[in-house]
């Protein structure tokens, strides 16, 4: 019996599509201790991730390595003085370390939170203050700690920081420090013992009219990603399946992680840099993938290999997701591969909620059909359901109650989760229509939310960063198409008196803002005018300027 099959309730249609899927967990489940500990001992040669560096060096770790090295973890965290409830951030890349980490902290039952490596001294003074961050784990590896240690003099919280790789006064030698640790950790009970509903994971979304929201998630949230992995990923529990995400960003739990060892499967994980298609098909062909997802962006780049140069034929299911997928791109890649790109569509704040599950007919471009776990809706702006093909928001409805996999809220902001979750329904702020047949087709945000090469960039943190820049009297930033990226950052400035329009200022400008804030946010595309289109009340009417840019 698959580990998950404990948990859920699941049932199928006469066409073997699944239709039921109730999940049915005790009040204390535990992802460490109930998945982790229990294929570490019961399968405990059973392959758990396959990790290949950069330079190539291979670890394979089994399930009974999770569950020892990730009891390791957890005593060292401990011994540091984190306990149940702490919030930890984890910037640890596509390293090895963040899967012991994650589940050592479950474990304990403290928050995770992951970011990526991008972020600068401004972006962690917010983060570490928001979330009141106590400990840091993360790598070594380009600047990070710098821009830690420049945050630290405006961060309270702050007081404990592990270092992965080389190490340096102040930080804690990770590495070294955890393997000196019992490979045994007890479940707390008492004050101590993790219950379901106690917080586990949280991330910071980014959003247009504030610095970024805290989605926060409790303990049966891996659960709702059985549906992500076993009948989205369609994940085979004999092979390897390759999600291409970094762990700093919500998609990597999706894809290396809850579902994928619920399910039983192996996890497939390439600590590169910098994408490389060729590379990646390499590593595909090398360790026989049978399942992989990845954005279309991933897709866009692989159509332009000549893909006949690789051995494939172990790939058996591919997924995508991130972003609206190009009609031409399913085409050439299923005209190469024989597969079908099965869409999916979740945010941050849930699982799956919409997809071409295992044994749908997909149409390319469009999402698929609501997930089981979800009462899923189409609405209008009073909250009334829409037509076939009429445009309307993504809402969950939770009017009989939450799904698991649905977030908590958002931490210590009663007043934003009110904003999004009210009247029996969560808001998604996506906008999408439906068909006649039940298959949802993505419009777009409600927002102003820019979705690049799997990046959610959100125009605020921006225009802050570009605002402190001497030439910058007025800023807008929104998203315009970029034939790889599906969108590109667009920035629309109002220069003060003392400049005037170059392109030697605009190259100024974006360099400014790849110092200032996480590289992947600057503007591809900077446009200057002498006005920014406001509304009455002065607000700027992003709209405008992205329907203009629709007419060029």
């Amino acid at each position: 019996m698959l580990v998950y099959n404990k948990f859920i309730d699941e049932g199928f249609d006469a066409e073997g599509r699944l239709n039921r899927f109730e999940l049915k967990p005790g009040v204390d489940f535990n992802f460490g201790f109930d998945c982790v500990d229990v294929l570490g001992t019961e399968k405990p040669d059973k392959t758990a991730m396959m990790w290949v560096s950069k330079h190539g060096e291979e670890r394979r770790f089994t399930f009974e390595d999770m569950m020892k090295n990730s009891n390791k973890c957890a005593n060292y965290f401990t011994s540091l003085g984190i306990k149940k409830g702490d919030r930890v951030m984890l910037v640890l890349k596509r390293h090895y370390q963040f899967w012991f980490a994650i589940v050592a902290l479950h474990k304990i039952g403290a928050i995770v939170i992951p970011a990526t490596n991008q972020l600068m001294k401004k972006d962690f003074i917010y983060r570490f203050n928001a979330a009141g961050i106590k400990a840091i784990v993360c790598t070594s590896d380009d600047g990070v700690l710098d821009h830690v240690d420049a945050a630290v003099p405006e961060s309270p919280t702050l007081q404990i920081k592990c270092a992965v790789g080389e190490v340096r006064d102040g930080w804690r030698d990770f590495n070294a420090e955890f393997e000196t640790f019992p490979d045994t950790f007890p479940r707390a009970e008492g004050e101590d013992k993790v219950r379901g509903t106690d917080l586990m994971l949280m991330y910071f979304t980014s959003g247009t009219t504030g610095y970024p929201k805290i989605a926060a998630h409790n303990n049966f949230y891996p659960l709702g990603h059985v549906i992500t992995a076993k009948y989205w990923h369609n994940v085979d529990p004999e092979g390897l399946h390759f999600t291409v995400a970094e762990t700093g960003w919500g998609k990597a739990v999706w894809g290396k992680l809850y579902g994928q060892w619920l399910s039983e499967a192996g996890v497939f994980t390439y600590d590169f840099d910098r994408f490389d298609g060729d590379a990646v098909l390499k590593q595909i062909e090398k360790h026989k993938i049978t399942t992989f997802c990845a954005p279309p962006t991933i897709y866009r780049f692989f159509i332009k290999e000549d893909l006949s140069k690789y051995d494939l034929s172990s790939l058996k299911y591919a997924t995508t997701a991130g972003e609206a997928l190009n009609p031409e791109v399913f085409n050439k890649f299923k005209e190469h591969t024989g597969l079908s790109l099965m869409e999916g569509f979740g945010q941050t704040e849930t699982a799956l909620t919409v997809a071409n599950l295992v044994g749908s007919k997909p149409k390319p471009g469009s999402m698929g059909k609501p997930s089981p776990q979800y009462h899923i809706e189409v609405v209008d702006e009073d909250g009334n359901p829409v037509k076939p093909g009429a445009v309307g928001e993504i809402v969950v409805n939770t009017k009989n109650g939450n799904p698991l996999a649905l977030f908590a809220g958002y931490f210590l902001d009663e007043e934003k989760t009110k904003a999004v979750w009210h009247d029996g329904f969560y808001h998604t702020g996506d906008t999408a229509w439906k068909d006649e047949d039940g298959y949802f087709w993505y419009v777009g945000r409600t927002d102003d939310i820019i979705k690049s090469s799997g990046y959610r960039i959100g125009p605020f943190e921006v225009e802050n960063v570009l605002m402190e820049h001497p030439a910058v009297l007025e800023c807008a930033v929104t998203a315009v198409p970029d034939p790889v990226r599906g969108q590109a950052v667009k920035a629309t400035i109002v220069l003060t008196k003392e400049y005037q329009p170059s392109d030697e200022l605009v190259k100024e400008i974006q360099n400014h803002v790849k110092h200032k804030t996480a590289p992947y946010k600057y503007p591809r595309v900077v446009e200057f005018v002498t006005e920014l289109p406001k509304t009455i009340s002065g607000k700027i009417r992003r709209v405008e300027i992205r329907n203009g840019e629709k007419k060029n």
